[in-house]
């Protein structure tokens, strides 16, 4: 917590924080004297705004206007003053109200759960959301075998350790005998078998072309092979909702950022950035404008959860709105949808 701000100072940037998310307009030293209990002038109170101005904390966006918060003032809200929140979260997170168990309903696809519970969502909180698929963090190599389909090509099989298939057919120039492909097998289960493509490094490509010799540059192609079929395996799929919800909230609504909003929740691609940063970490995670690596989401907040499921697989929750967000509600909804969610999956399996 900043060492500057005494008790005074968080109450008012806390009731100019608090107004400006339920309001939307700025926020003036009179409206915080009649909402709070500091017993202060209204001169009082525009000094002490003009120091939290001056902290980073709260801007003026026109000369004859009251405050609305910076980044910086969300910033400290979502640390601060939501963590007793998140306690309070913590101590009820099994208490679940009907309104939120309508999240997760059981269905017989996956698919169908997750772009149900992306609609809920965006329906439930009035912004956009995305949800994305479980998948591993990790896929490995189980198993490779080359086998012979004439004298100019061979069928390359790799076979995950989530037993996903991949077949692809090389094609090569050089003469290759039973005996060299039978070779080669064992040489690449040898030194691949187990690994993830993270553990593929320059050791274990130097390693496995000194063992092929003059077949170095099949061992190459079989190398391209694997990537693309643990890389396949990988692929991310992401459900999004509630694009036009944005439409509601003035500050999103220009043209300009609207459009560059809308491209990034129907293309997707973007999104996979945030949701890979989100996977590295565990819980609620709020990214404030600028922390967001999406810039088309430079003046949003989105508020992201990570479930995890068995085996290593983990899915993204997101929520995507204004940065004056209802912070308390989409962080109590998605610890909620995040607990229904990885139980929904146990249970199914």
């Amino acid at each position: 917590m900043d060492t500057q701000l005494d008790n005074r100072k968080i109450t008012i940037l806390k009731a100019i924080i608090k107004t400006y998310l339920e309001t939307g307009e700025p926020v003036g030293s009179r409206t915080i004297s009649k909402n709070t209990d500091l017993n202060l002038s209204s001169a009082t109170i525009r000094n002490e705004m003009s120091d939290l101005e001056e902290m980073g904390y709260i801007i003026q966006p026109h000369t004859s206007a009251g405050r609305i918060p910076t980044d910086k003032g969300y910033r400290f809200y979502v640390d601060n003053i939501l963590k007793d929140k998140m306690s309070e979260l913590d101590e009820r997170e099994k208490k679940v109200t009907e309104k939120e168990d309508l999240l997760i309903e059981k269905v017989d696809k996956v698919e169908t759960l997750l772009q149900n519970m992306a609609k809920v969502l965006a329906n439930n909180t009035n912004y956009a959301t995305m949800v994305s698929a479980p998948k591993s963090q990790e896929n490995k190599i189980k198993f490779v075998q080359l086998s012979v389909i004439d004298e100019n090509q061979l069928l390359c099989t790799v076979v995950s350790d989530k037993n996903h298939v991949v077949n692809r057919i090389i094609k090569t120039t050089q003469q290759i005998s039973q005996e060299m492909i039978v070779r080669l097998n064992v040489a690449l289960n040898t030194v691949l078998a187990g690994l993830s493509l993270e553990e593929i490094n320059l050791g274990v490509i130097s390693t496995l072309t000194s063992q092929a010799g003059e077949l170095e540059g099949l061992v190459n192609e079989v190398l391209k092979t694997i990537t693309e079929a643990i890389a396949t395996e990988a692929q991310m799929k992401i459900y999004t909702s509630g694009a036009t919800n944005i439409f509601k909230y003035p500050e999103l609504s220009d043209k300009e950022r609207a459009s560059q909003l809308l491209t990034t929740l129907e293309e997707k691609s973007q999104l996979t950035e945030l949701i890979n940063e989100s996977d590295e970490e565990t819980g609620i995670q709020v990214y404030i404008g600028s922390e967001s690596p999406v810039k088309s989401m430079k003046d949003c907040s989105v508020v992201t959860a990570t479930y995890e499921l068995e085996d290593g697989f983990k899915g993204t929750i997101g929520i995507i709105g204004p940065k004056r967000m209802d912070y308390e509600k989409v962080v109590e909804t998605l610890r909620t949808v995040k607990e229904q969610l990885s139980e929904t999956f146990k249970d199914d399996n």
